[in-house]
């Protein structure tokens, strides 16, 4: 579709991003296929990596943020005994040690790991170094030094642990383990996947990832671009849900015109709705069926964040 074809959308598409292409380059195959003028998309995944990607279109991007500040669940192989220069099969081999890990040991490794951690990012990641993604440093050989942060993994699950005949990598004596992890926004699974190796003694990387969830969204809900690609254009747009898919685990709150228009023009309302709230809560903000917007209520108070124009 040309340019000049491009019409606005506004919705979420839940992709199964294919193994090979970046985020971005699935962005755009799927922004033609729906002819969409404006789209971005809720949280990066690795070219190697495949599951569920976010996209939002037109006034969804608003509340893009809402993937990327959400929850993840990661299914995930690592290869035990073998160590990369990137954390992950695409890199380089920098050693090869024997392995000694049954699943016990590993689940006692593992357990070290839930909990709030400290990681140091990837040098082969697009966190920005003086304006240039680190990878690029990483391809001219280049380490920067990173500072540690701090992110939350909720649960590292050990599915199988297995000889390296059936995962078809590595050396000789190395096991793959499959695992599945439950982690805030920010947590990179190679780095984790590496500590932990490096923890078991005998050194990891990881040969797989797929992102099952992202909060409450699932990848079982999620469309291939193949399967975009085979349906006509009706049933493409057919595909696009509202704006609130990426806010499923906010309360919703239905306000009446009057003060759905004070609403949209910013201000601070005291409802009964908000009555008794003890703590800051985030929710989403409807007049009529419609999403207007999101909200935090605070001191009993419903504070407007982001808002939809009336003529959307």
């Amino acid at each position: 579709m040309s340019r000049t074809a491009l019409r606005d959308l506004d919705g979420v598409l839940l992709l199964d991003k294919p193994r090979g292409i970046g985020s971005t380059d699935a962005l755009a195959r799927a922004r033609r296929l729906l002819g969409a003028r404006k789209g971005g998309h809720g949280g990066t995944l690795d070219p190697m990596a495949t599951g569920l990607l976010p996209l939002a279109f037109g006034l969804a991007t608003r509340f893009a943020h809402e993937s990327l500040d959400a929850a993840k669940t990661y299914a995930a192989t690592m290869l035990l005994g073998i160590t990369t220069d990137s954390g992950d099969a695409e890199g380089r081999r920098l050693q090869e040690r024997p392995v000694a890990v049954d699943e016990q040991r590993f689940r006692a490794a593992a357990a070290a790991f839930v909990g709030p951690i400290a990681q140091v990012p990837p040098m082969h990641s697009a966190l920005k170094h003086e304006g240039r993604p680190l990878y690029e440093y990483a391809r001219q050989g280049q380490v920067i030094e990173r500072a540690a942060r701090q992110v939350h993994v909720a649960a590292i699950d050990l599915l199988a642990l297995s000889p390296v005949a059936a995962c078809d990598a590595g050396a000789p004596g190395s096991l793959c383990a499959d695992i599945r992890v439950q982690c805030s926004k920010g947590t990179y699974i190679r780095t984790l996947a590496s500590d932990l190796g490096e923890h078991l003694g005998c050194g990891a990387h990881l040969i797989a990832l797929r992102r099952e969830a992202v909060g409450q969204l699932a990848v079982a809900d999620a469309v291939t671009l193949e399967a975009l690609e085979a349906m006509d254009p009706t049933r493409r747009l057919q595909q696009l849900r509202g704006s609130d898919a990426l806010m499923t685990a906010l309360r919703p709150v239905a306000l009446e015109p009057t003060l759905a228009r004070r609403f949209l023009q910013g201000q601070r309302l005291r409802l009964a709705a908000a009555a008794g709230a003890d703590q800051t809560e985030r929710v989403r903000v409807y007049e009529d069926g419609r999403l207007i917007g999101t909200a935090s209520i605070v001191d009993g108070l419903l504070v407007p964040s982001r808002l939809v124009p009336v003529a959307a």
